[in-house]
């Protein structure tokens, strides 16, 4: 009976499982190095950590890993149902959230060293985390494409930790029932943006798809729908998107270094986030809350048919 030790929380909604202990060993190199080879050789432990009967498909895991800087508080590497996240802004507030209920760490400065770069997390003494991402950026502005059903689409292509397009005209009102409608309509767009090439950075393929309305509330500033990889939509109104939502609203010049954004997501939870200008693009900070919900071990028993999660 294999035993892995996990802690379970949510940011803003949105659930993170971060693997304590049982995890693969996966060797020596950086920690790009260390994704890759995660993600192609322990393709069963990442099913069967995250999917079901163990998971859902809209669980986040984080592997707790050593970093690849001496000095930096932890590494971790970000997965869900279907592959690996370059970098997850929930996910990390959750993961610093996990590692201040475990004890080891305290309020105060942290960073935390991803497979695209290290992030800077502030744990507040009120509990929030504020993460300083990586530096982000609009590639191409205005992004016409054709999807079927729906017509022309104009979005933006941008870089928050993972690629996105950003639309900023939702088909239906951003509330959580229409979630089936936005979720049709995001992988439509999805499909049709890699049908028509359109990439980031070095042909990289664009696999969140953010779509942006008026908030609820007049406090703030925007709501989103994110359908991430996997099909599942992001209950929190994602870090990663709202960085790139970010980039590009200091690209268009409608927000200003050192203003707030407060960001609304499908829920009705608020990320509230900040930008510095940045060698490439701006560097967000976005602040949130997160939740420790479970300690649990999680057991792998060899004559269970779905030991390695479904769906295979």
């Amino acid at each position: 009976m294999q035993r892995v030790r996990v802690v379970d929380s949510h940011t803003a909604g949105e659930p993170t499982r971060v693997v304590i202990e049982g995890a693969p060993p996966l060797g020596d190199g950086s920690l790009a190095t260390r994704r890759e080879r995660f993600l192609r050789e322990h393709g069963d432990f990442r099913r069967a950590v995250v999917t079901e009967p163990r998971g859902s498909d809209v669980l986040v895991g984080a592997l707790l890993v050593p970093p690849d800087h001496p000095g930096r508080t932890a590494g971790a590497i970000f997965f869900n149902n279907v592959g690996g996240l370059g970098m997850c802004g929930h996910g990390t507030i959750g993961l610093v959230a996990t590692l201040a209920h475990l004890g080891r760490i305290g309020a105060g400065h942290h960073s935390i060293d991803t497979p695209v770069g290290t992030v800077e997390a502030e744990l507040r003494r009120d509990g929030r985390v504020t993460v300083r991402n990586v530096a982000s950026h609009r590639t191409r502005g205005s992004v016409a494409i054709a999807v079927p059903g729906h017509g022309a689409v104009v979005g933006d292509v941008a870089w928050g930790g993972n690629w996105f397009y950003l639309v900023r005209e939702a088909p239906c009102e951003l509330r959580v029932e229409n979630a089936p409608r936005l979720t049709a309509f995001c992988r439509a767009v999805r499909d049709a943006l890699w049908s028509a090439g359109v990439t980031g950075t070095g042909g990289a393929r664009i696999d969140h798809i953010e779509v942006s309305g008026p908030p609820f509330d007049p406090a703030n500033d925007s709501r989103n729908f994110v359908l991430c990889p996997g099909d599942a939509f992001d209950r929190s109104p994602c870090g990663t998107g709202t960085s790139a939502r970010i980039a590009c609203e200091v690209a268009d010049g409608t927000f200003r270094v050192g203003d707030v954004w407060r960001q609304e997501g499908i829920l009705g939870t608020v990320f509230e986030a900040t930008a510095e200008p940045g060698p490439d693009g701006v560097r967000p900070s976005i602040t949130g809350a997160a939740y420790v919900t479970a300690e649990t071990e999680l057991l792998f028993d060899d004559a269970d048919p779905f030991r390695s999660g479904w769906p295979p």
